[in-house]
This record gives structure tokens, sequence and C-alpha cells, in this order.
């Protein structure tokens, strides 16, 4: 296993490695080929990523810090030296956000006739109707809580905007007070950030802080107003669950919700004028260690951005609509009779995800459909999946899901609808004992006649969620596929989550914790063990990321014995490529486009015989030996072939595709290259590998 005494030098830390990629995503909202709202979005979205990095990540080592361990990461750093790299490298990344927004986006934005103003910059009739709007919509509903000796200072909620307020009473003439107070007002989040205007020229939009700012004095009568700063607070979001000690899991993922809500404070973003007054209070109050506090221009939050493209509804700025390829034989009732006669493949978003959706809807609503087994870890706010598992349930069915409970960020989501399923028949269970089921299959038993063998099974397995919506958004792919060997498989698989049962000998599939991982590097070592011998070699990985230190030892082998190794790695990763005589055969690239890549592949050469494999996980130690994931061949050769296909063409991308240079940075293809996009490839139904053959494969 790689230490930090051996080898740390052909890596990068983790979690710069994770601040990279959003880099990468931030580019997108600069970069002139997508369209200026979709740019904006972009930004919205690196926002986003930000505040779960720090909610959950930066946290995590905060916390390890606290409890003063020792331990080295892979890379030799200690948590603290850990601690003060990344936070610098995330306060770099703010300062890019904030001023990508005000010198590049906003300007932008101006020219088409879309203001983001400030209350100064209003014309006479804008600020008539918006003094009026905040006396009848903003006014009655905020709250002003005073800190002082009586009244202490107020609870502010994660993700929240807040106002923090100096004042002193106001003098007379006799008296001058020199006492300062502080108070503070929480914006409600059932208020719109964004205000649009319907007075002046074009779209003309403020924010719901600046707004207060102006009339703050309406709160405060009697006092004078010395300060109003702006800041938004994220708080330590990882739940800590004794699972062993819970007879009810969903009670205690119920309880420590409720608990994760008063996390310690983990990152204050103030507005670049906040007093030096202000920031020791908050400080103490909450308490705060400074290096935790950013101060920026502009908007504190900029995941408004959301919210303004909602409201803009300019067709022109946005991607155009496209219609995903509809695969009719798995639409409507026969959709069994096509997989029971031939395994299908389909690439989300570009094939729709409809016959997903129709699999389950036909096994609720067929009669010879005897049991659903199905793995739920995100599903939509509105999921017809989950009303058709309760409708079967209602009609006599044996329906059974497992609903993790423990997925990040969806943990009410899921609980919701666990009650909601339990109440409808369905027998639910709530994962198991320290491990997160992140596998995603379902298998469907149909009685088809009155023989030995009266039962027929049927199967999803993907390496996406069961979610309609992600589903327009995320590329993943879903195999259908009716395979007995699978079917046995899953099975055991379902069998070990629901009862007492330890899967044994699978016949072609592969579980995590543990059995993946084994069975990856089996299958990297026996690539170096064909190209010492001179045959065919070779391996393309398809993850979100890579940084468990077991596999990257694999690979820099296979690489030092000379296999060709293709990574698409959309994320994290922690492995340098192409350094000579070590990782000088693997060549990494990401792809960051319209589109988040989600699908996980795995192939390797196998002596011009690939193996191919679709998977829920990712090259993560969370992956492969803390949760429930799924590994499965592609046995059918035309399925095998449109996934060799698929990867084919994203590795020849030029126009969203990032190369990983020696030292862990990251350059964008070059310009003088042909330009093949492979999200646009695909969304018109073309590939690379069609028209270009194999010539892009290994070509720098």
């Amino acid at each position: 296993m790689l230490t930090e005494n051996k080898n740390s030098k052909y890596l990068v830390n983790r979690e710069l490695s994770w601040l990279k990629f959003n880099d990468r995503v931030l580019a997108q909202a600069n970069d002139q080929r997508h369209p200026l709202l979709e740019r904006a979005r972009f930004l919205s979205i690196t926002q986003k990523n930000l505040d779960e990095w720090f909610m959950v990540r930066l946290a995590s080592i905060h916390q390890m810090v606290q409890l003063r361990l020792k331990s080295k990461d892979p890379t030799g750093f200690s948590p603290t030296e850990e601690l003060d790299v990344i936070s610098l490298a995330a306060g770099a990344q703010l300062k890019k956000q904030h001023s990508l927004y005000a010198r590049s986006l906003v300007p932008m934005l101006a020219k088409k006739h879309i203001n983001i103003l400030g209350i100064d910059e209003l014309e006479e009739s804008q600020y008539d109707w918006l003094e009026k709007y905040f006396q009848q919509e903003i006014l009655p509903i905020l709250t002003p809580m005073a800190d002082d000796g009586t009244r202490p200072f107020p609870f502010l909620s994660n993700d929240s905007l807040n106002l923090g307020i100096r004042i002193v009473a106001n003098p007379t003439k006799k008296k001058k007070s020199k006492t300062e107070n502080y108070a503070f007002i929480q914006v409600p989040k059932n208020l719109q950030r964004v205000i649009k205007l319907p007075i002046g020229v074009g779209q003309t939009y403020v924010l719901i802080e600046d707004v207060i700012r102006e009339y703050i004095n309406l709160l405060f009568q009697g006092y004078k107003i010395q300060e109003v700063t702006a800041f938004h607070l994220l708080r330590d979001m990882e739940l800590s669950i004794a699972e062993e000690d819970s007879p009810n899991l969903l009670k205690e993922v119920q309880t420590q919700l409720k608990k994760r809500e008063r996390g310690q404070v983990i990152r204050l973003v103030a507005e670049k004028k906040m007093s030096k007054k202000l920031e020791k209070h908050l400080q103490k109050a909450l308490p705060l260690n400074k290096r935790r506090i950013y101060r920026v221009s502009g908007p504190v939050d900029l995941a408004f951005l959301d919210t303004l493209i909602k409201q803009v509804q300019i067709p022109e700025l946005i991607y155009q609509p496209f219609q995903p390829r509809t695969e009719l034989s798995l639409m409507g009732k026969g959709i069994f009779k096509t997989i029971a006669d031939h395994d299908v493949l389909l690439q989300h978003p570009y094939n729709d995800y409809g016959p997903v959706v129709n699999l389950i809807n036909q096994a609720a609503d067929d009669d010879q459909t005897m049991a659903i087994k199905m793995t739920l870890y995100r599903v939509s706010d509105h999921s017809p999946i989950v009303a058709a598992l309760g409708r079967a349930a209602e009609a006599g069915k044996q329906v059974t899901t497992l609903v993790e409970v423990k997925a990040r960020f969806d943990e009410e989501n899921n609980v919701h609808w666990a009650e909601e399923l339990e109440k409808q028949g369905v027998h639910v269970i709530y994962g198991l004992p320290n491990l997160k089921v992140h596998a995603k299959m379902t298998l469907i038993i149909r009685k088809e006649s009155s023989g030995i063998k009266r039962y027929k099974r049927y199967m999803h397995v993907g390496t996406g969620n069961y979610n309609e919506v992600t589903a327009r958004l995320y590329t993943d792919i879903s195999l259908f596929t009716s395979n007995d060997l699978l079917a046995d498989d899953l099975a055991q698989v379902f069998n070990y989550l629901t009862g007492y049962f330890a899967p044994k000998n699978l016949k072609i599939a592969h579980i995590s914790p543990n059995g993946i991982a084994d069975h990856l590097e089996k299958l990297i070592d026996a690539e170096s063990e064909a190209e010492l011998k001179g045959q065919i070699s070779g391996i393309w990985i398809k993850a979100n990321s890579l940084n468990d230190t077991n596999i990257i030892e694999h690979l820099i082998y296979a690489s030092q014995t000379g296999v060709p190794i293709h990574l698409l790695i959309r994320g994290i990763e922690t492995l340098k490529p192409e350094i000579k005589s070590v990782t000088n055969k693997i060549k990494v690239h990401s792809i960051v486009g319209r589109f988040l890549e989600h699908s996980r592949i795995y192939r390797f050469a196998n002596n011009g015989n690939p193996l191919t494999y679709i998977s829920s996980a990712d090259l993560m130690p969370r992956n492969l030996y803390r949760r429930v994931e799924l590994l499965v061949p592609i046995v059918d050769p035309k399925c095998e072939s449109e996934l060799a296909e698929i990867f084919e063409t994203m590795w020849a991308d030029t126009v969203n595709m990032w190369k990983m240079k020696s030292d862990g940075s990251y350059a964008r293809h070059s310009k003088r290259r042909r330009r093949v996009d492979s999200q646009a490839l695909f969304m018109e139904q073309e590939f690379v590998a069609d028209r270009f053959a194999e010539k892009f494969v290994g070509d720098e």
C-alpha cells in the first residue's frame, strides 16, 4: 500500500485535487461557447459545490485537528498542515468566483439588458416601487434579534444569509451614547433572494440583503446604525450515527438530522467591508476561528444566480433543448419480451430515461409479476418510480426496497419516502450497519410458465440513481438484461441486504466492500502479465474519482510493465500521470461540459477479448471498502461494442476535455487539434469511432 514514504511524490492531495476539479467547472463560467445564463449557472454550481465541500470534507479535517490526530495522508500532510493548505486554496477559489462574477458576468448580463443593481443605482420610480414592496412583502416577516446581556446571541442556521448590525442609542443634546450594541437579522429562506423590478428598461434586479440594508432604520427606531454587513454561514453537516448502539436506524437518522443543524460553524463569508469589531464579536459568539472567515467583494452567496436564471427566461441565453432518443422496444407492455430476447444498453441523457420508469410501471401493473426488489439511493421529490412501487405493493405483489437513509443531504427526502412506502405495504430496509448501500439495481420476478422453471427474472443495473430528474443532467449507463447468471448473483445480493446471508461464489458480478477492489486489482495485474508475455494489453477506465492507494499501486506497476492506460476521471484524481519510468504509460483526461459525467466504465484488453464492466463504484476507499457497490460485466457482444465506442468517443474529445499533466495540474486541449465535442456527438447520435476508427485512442 502507498504511504507518505513510498511514491507520495507521485500523488496529489485529495482535497487539492477536488478544488482543481471545481476550478475546471468554474472555467466553464468563463467559456464563451456556453450561452450566457448557462455560464451563470456554472458559477452557481461551483458555489454550491464549494459549500458542500466545506460542510463535509473541510469539516472532517477540522475535526481531526481538534482531536489532535497526527496521522498523515498519502501525500505526507498532517491534518493541521492539510487544513492550512486547503483553506488557503479554497479562499483563492472564492476570490476567483467573485472576480468572475463582478468583472465578467455582471457586465455581460448588462449588455443583454439584464441588470443586477445596487440601491443607489435605481431610478426614482424604481426606488419608490421598491420602498412599497419592502413595506408590504419583506418588513412584516423580518425579526431583528438583539445580542446583549438579557438577550443572548441568536442561533443562526446552516446555509443562512444574515445581516450583522452595530448600533448606538441616538444621541440627545444632553447625552451622547458611546455604548455599541449588536443585532442580527436572518434573511428568511422563504423570501426571494432576487427581486425583479417591474419598472425600467430591460430587466432590473436587486438583492434582498441590499433592500433590507436600505430600510434598516425602520427596524431600529431610536438607534443610530453604525454598520450593516451581510454574511453567509455554513456549519459542519456530517452525520454522526452510532449504528451499533441504535436499535432503530430510521429514528437515529432523524435524531442526528436535528443535531446536525446545530453543528459547529465551519465557514463564514462576509462582505469585505465588515469591521474588525463585528468580526471579533462573531468570532467570540459563534465561536469561530479567524481563518474560517473569508471576505469577498460583492454578494456573499452566489447561489442566487439559480433564482436569477429562472426569472430572466430568455430562451436564447440558455441551452437549446434536445430530444433524447427513445428505445421504443423498451416502451409499452412489450418491455419484458425485449429484455428476454436480448440485453439492451442505454446511455443517459442521450437515451431517454423513460424505459427505466416504464420497467417499474409495467412490473407494478403486470399480473404475472410476483416480486420486485430494488435499491434506492437518491430519488426525485415526486418520484414516479416510488409511486409505482407503492402501487405494486397495494396490488398484492411482494415489494422489497432498500432506501438508503444515510445518503448525504438526501437523508430527509429518503426518510420521507421510506415512511410513505411502508404505509403502502412495501417492505423497506433502511440500510446496513456501518455501510451505505450505493448499488443501483432492480430485480423483477415474473411467473411465465407452469413448469419447473416457471419464474423468469428481469433486471436493470445502472451507474446512476433512480432519479428521472437528474437523469436529464447526468451521463449514466443503464443495462437491461435477463441473464440467468446475473440474476442468481443479484438474488444473493438482495438476500444479503434484507436478511442474514453472506454472498459467496458470485458467478459474474462483484460487490463491495472489498470484492470489487480485489477483482479490479486482479484484472489490472492480468494486463501487466499479458504485456510481459507480449500479448495485447490495455486498460480503459471512466470514473468520477480515483484516489484509492491500493488501486493506484497496481496501476503504477501496470504502467511500468508497459500497459497503455487511459483514465477518464471527471473529478478527484490523485495519481500524477506521464512521469518517466513510473506512470509514463498513464494518460488522464477529465471531461467537463453541459452534462455532468457520472458513468463508471471499466474495460480491459484481455489479449484481444475485452472484458467490460459498468459499476456504481468509483475508485475511492469509501466506495471500495465502506459501501455496498455493484460491478457488473457486459456480456452481450453488441452492448460491449457500444460501450467501447462510447469510451472512444469521450477519449477523443477536444472541446470539453482537460488533460492532466505530470505535475498534477490540468490544461485545455490544443486549439490546433480537430474539434471533437463528445457530448454534442452523442446528442446527434454520432460516434467518433464510427468516423475516425481508433486513431484518437492514445493520440495526444
